[in-house]
């Protein structure tokens, strides 16, 4: 990667500010995480409720073991999955809890940490003396960007740099995992299944014990309402399409996978929401996906999305 590519926006976070970063999985709005000032200010920008922790983006594994005690089972998973679309929530170091912000993990004695797979935020994280603090880089609750065109012109206010590094491949937030010794715990849904990680491990998950970023009741919303696993569609109406048998009717419609594939399903998500929430409808109707592998990923979006503002 060209280091005159990079300077503007790393001396951009070496300063405190903010810049929004790619992943494979959704674009971030990434801080210094030893920055209490500049985590802060994350915070505001984004309107996040200072309960609702954040991930720590790392450079490689070792980098993760200064920050979080790694078992047996988060060497392995580490080892497997990284890097990629896969958070591990692990116990601190005391090199964490001396040098990350506080807010880092709203209060709690652990720590969540992941190394992405985009190769342009790798070499981001290997030139910096910190790891990044990065959450989706959208406005609280509100749908996650997965192209440059999605960043929202409030959030844009805050930002120092913007890094494009094209569409996100994957399109939904990381699976988050939590190790609790030789044990572990599924604590979000992703591209990473709780299928593919039972049969690598070879042991069933445990009941979540902690609370995971991006777990509010409502969250991934769109500005117009859902209406979830329904083929009924009103002429004010846009739809979200899945599969070869797409019901008529609507102003607009947005199909996932017209061969009915999750993983092009779960690529497709954000964007085609974005796409159908700037259309003058009364509402989005989402027609049934399958509650299985990467389909619950997409169902957990989906009916976060469509929640009621006032829960």
């Amino acid at each position: 990667m060209d280091p005159f590519f990079l300077a503007d926006g790393l001396v951009a976070l070496q300063s405190g500010a903010l810049v929004i970063i790619p992943t494979e999985t959704v674009y971030g709005l990434a801080a210094d995480a030893t920055n209490p000032k500049a985590i802060a200010a994350l915070y505001a920008a984004k309107g996040r409720p200072a309960t609702n922790p954040l991930i720590v983006h790392v450079a490689d594994k070792a980098a993760a073991q200064r920050w979080g005690m790694f078992s047996e089972t988060a060497h392995k998973l580490a080892d497997a999955f990284w890097p990629g679309p896969l958070t591990l929530v692990l116990p601190m170091t005391p090199e964490a809890k001396e040098h990350l912000a506080p807010a880092v993990t709203a209060g709690q004695n652990t720590l969540a940490l992941r190394m992405p797979q985009h190769p342009l935020t790798l070499a981001v994280l290997r030139s910096l003396p910190f790891p990044l603090a990065a959450p989706s880089a959208n406005l609280s609750n509100q749908l996650s960007p997965t192209r440059i065109h999605h960043l929202h012109s409030d959030l844009l206010a805050h930002v120092a740099h913007v890094w494009d590094g094209g569409p996100c491949i994957q399109g939904l937030e990381s699976t988050i995992v939590q190790v609790i010794g030789d044990n572990w715990a599924l604590l979000r849904h992703g591209i990473l299944t709780q299928e593919d990680l039972t049969t690598f491990l070879k042991t069933p998950p445990l009941s979540a014990t902690t609370a995971a970023p991006g777990q509010s009741l409502r969250h991934y919303a769109p500005q117009h309402p859902m209406i979830l696993n329904s083929t009924i569609v009103g002429p004010e109406d846009a739809l979200l399409a899945f599969g070869p048998q797409v019901p008529a009717g609507g102003m607009i419609t947005r199909n996932l996978s017209v061969r009915g594939n999750l993983n092009e399903a779960a690529a497709h998500l954000f964007d085609a929401l974005h796409t159908l929430d700037q259309w003058p409808c009364q509402r989005i109707v989402v027609m049934p996906i399958p509650e299985a592998g990467v389909g619950l990923a997409i169902n957990e979006r989906l009916r976060k999305g469509a929640a009621r503002a006032t829960l």
